[in-house]
């Protein structure tokens, strides 16, 4: 019963921030230097007749309040608007695009759980050099942004030797091109936040390897390969797991600069694209679905930790 009143109380939550978001996303249009309808001439000269013509087709001499209740509506039944650049609905280029985008993401995801765990593991548990070695790699990782990895991931790997496309996102010639093209802008988007997570992990594991608990595993004559999966890691995970929405978020933001750099034509680029081009339907459109994503992977995350650690109750976070 706990665990539908929480599930209830942060879907309200959720559905409350998105309503303040979409007004934060659909207003931000109304700061930007500048008539809406001299974005929508591309800078063309035109009789009053003409603009007058643009104000009535998009409404912008309505309130903002009436403006704002429209878009809303409109979103509420899946229609996102039409972009004033590319001339169509917002809906199909987002469908077109978002496939790639969540496929980079989820390949940079992968890459991110699976080498920041196991060095996470390895430089808690074995200490010495290989800590050692570890701290200095994950140091250079978390050093060095997203679009600089791109840049030499790609002049290195790329141009220089050959070995992978420098840029695209081969999505016309099937699920092994594309997996093939998106490999670099992968690893670029995650190197940043495997040397994160292999540091909370370590350091998590390292708190449990010191507590009481383990040391009375240990005395009892429990395996040590036992004693660190079932004692060790799993209690160090609640710490690891509340990383996981700044992950998400650092993903889902980073993306605009990874693909435009790989040219890979998926939401980030497109994002950036619309941004220069005061594309504000496709803007707005992009930035409330990348807060609805974070806030459901942050629903999820409060959702697991009591199962992945059952000393956290339902509604608050491990410290670590």
């Amino acid at each position: 019963m706990n665990f539908v009143r929480f599930a209830v109380r942060r879907l309200l939550e959720m559905a409350a921030t998105l309503l303040g978001a979409s007004f934060v996303v659909f207003g931000a249009m109304y700061l930007a230097p500048g008539n809406p309808a001299s974005f929508l001439l591309g800078g063309r000269s035109a009789s009053p007749a003409a603009l007058a013509a643009i104000d009535r087709q998009y409404h912008l001499n309505d309130p903002f309040i009436e403006q704002y209740a429209r878009w809303l509506g409109n979103i509420l039944h899946g229609d996102f608007g039409r972009s004033i650049e590319y001339r169509t609905d917002v809906s199909h280029l987002l469908s077109s695009r978002l496939p790639t985008t969540l496929l980079l993401v989820g390949m940079a995801l992968v890459v991110v759980v699976l080498l920041g765990l196991a060095l996470g593991w390895a430089g808690a548990v074995r200490g010495g050099a290989t800590d050692s070695a570890i701290l200095v790699g994950t140091t250079f990782a978390i050093g060095t942004p997203a679009f600089v990895a791109a840049i030499l991931l790609q002049g290195f790997l790329a141009v220089e030797l050959g070995w992978f496309p420098s840029s695209g996102s081969g999505s016309g010639d099937g699920i092994a091109a594309m997996l093939w093209h998106l490999t670099l802008p992968a690893i670029a988007l995650a190197l940043y936040l495997v040397g994160m997570l292999a540091r909370v992990t370590r350091s998590a594991m390292l708190e449990q390897l010191t507590s009481e608990h383990v040391a009375v595993a240990r005395s009892r004559g429990i395996p040590e390969r036992h004693v660190i999966s079932r004692h060790v890691f799993r209690n160090a995970l609640g710490a690891v797991l509340t990383t996981a929405g700044l992950i998400v978020s650092s993903l889902l933001v980073c993306t605009v600069l990874v693909e435009t750099a790989f040219s890979v034509g998926g939401v980030g680029q497109l994002l950036e694209l619309s941004s220069t081009t005061k594309d504000f339907p496709v803007v707005q459109a992009i930035s409330l679905i990348i807060v609805a994503l974070f806030m459901t992977v942050n629903l999820i995350i409060d959702l697991l930790l009591p199962v992945v650690d059952p000393r956290i109750t339902l509604g608050t976070r491990a410290t670590g």
